[in-house]
């Protein structure tokens, strides 16, 4: 944990702490929800964004890369994309639930970091083409999209469960609507559903111009769990179309996929099951551990 350079360490230590203090303050507003504990989240946030930003600005300088080629860097930048995105919608869903499970989910992808962090390395030259920096970008935002969707299957389920409880002054005011909450959970899994298949695309131009075969890139541990997300999140998306799944059936398949994601970032990757990433261009190519 945190094999860093003195000074990348001392960074990241503030990235932390800047995510820790917008995580303490997301429950305090659930313990205590007459502070106006919101205007010291948005506070919060936006420092641990703008620490993010820094960090990844400072490891992109070192590598002279985009810093998307490690599993530290692209945990870093989920949890800029999801710090981002706590800013951008906190005016239009105001409830402290909503805004306490990003705050979590923005400070859980920062300890993950610091469980994997590793020292700036130089990536291979295929880092810097444009169907890396494109397939690398793209699957960012596909993996934010399913852990947002996957958020909100969250709060459905639970609004779904304290609700059946009758404990309705624990839902009123705190958390969205369940009508809402199935919405973001449709649009994110179509958003995520149409990266993917632009990740999957670019990722198959990647292997295609460095001429190696698609038939080891298939077989790959990583890359077998992102095929089989897209394929779920297609299949959701069919059966929703077709109103053959339910809500709540929706928002259990959405974990499911979530769970994925999880095995294809952490799982395959501790595991050392994969040849998926830039540090080690032996044959089989493809970029960011990531996607």
């Amino acid at each position: 944990m945190l094999d860093l350079s003195a000074p990348e360490a001392i960074l990241f230590v503030v990235v932390a702490t800047a995510h820790v203090a917008g995580g303490t303050i997301a429950l305090m507003q659930l313990v205590r929800p007459r502070g106006k504990w919101q205007r010291f989240l948005t506070a919060a946030v936006t420092a641990a964004v703008l620490a993010d930003a820094i960090f990844l600005g400072v490891r992109a300088a070192q590598i002279r890369a985009v810093p998307l080629t490690g599993l530290f860097e692209s945990l870093v930048a989920l949890a800029l994309v999801f710090g981002v995105l706590y800013l951008l919608l906190r005016l239009v869903v105001q409830q402290v639930w909503f805004g306490s499970v990003l705050a979590w989910t923005t400070l859980g992808m920062v300890l993950l970091a610091g469980l994997v962090a590793k020292p700036a390395s130089k990536p291979q030259a295929v880092a810097a083409t444009p169907w890396a920096v494109a397939h690398a970008s793209v699957m960012i935002l596909a993996a934010a999209a399913v852990v947002f969707a996957t958020a909100n299957s969250a709060l459905y389920l639970l609004t779904s469960h304290r609700l059946k409880q009758k404990e309705i002054l624990r839902v009123l005011g705190r958390m969205p609507n369940m009508e809402t909450l199935g919405r973001m959970n449709r649009i994110s899994l179509g958003v995520g559903f149409a990266l993917l298949t632009v990740g999957v695309l670019t990722g198959l131009g990647l292997v295609s111009s460095l001429g190696t075969g698609v038939r080891e890139w298939l077989v790959d541990g990583k890359v077998l769990c992102i095929m089989a997300v897209w394929l779920l999140l297609g299949g959701i998306l069919i059966l929703d179309r077709l109103s053959l799944l339910k809500e709540k059936a929706r928002a259990y398949v959405t974990i499911v996929a979530f769970v994925l994601v999880i095995l294809a970032v952490l799982g395959v990757t501790v595991a050392g099951v994969t040849q998926h990433k830039f540090s080690a261009c032996t044959g089989l190519v493809a970029p960011t551990e990531v996607a």
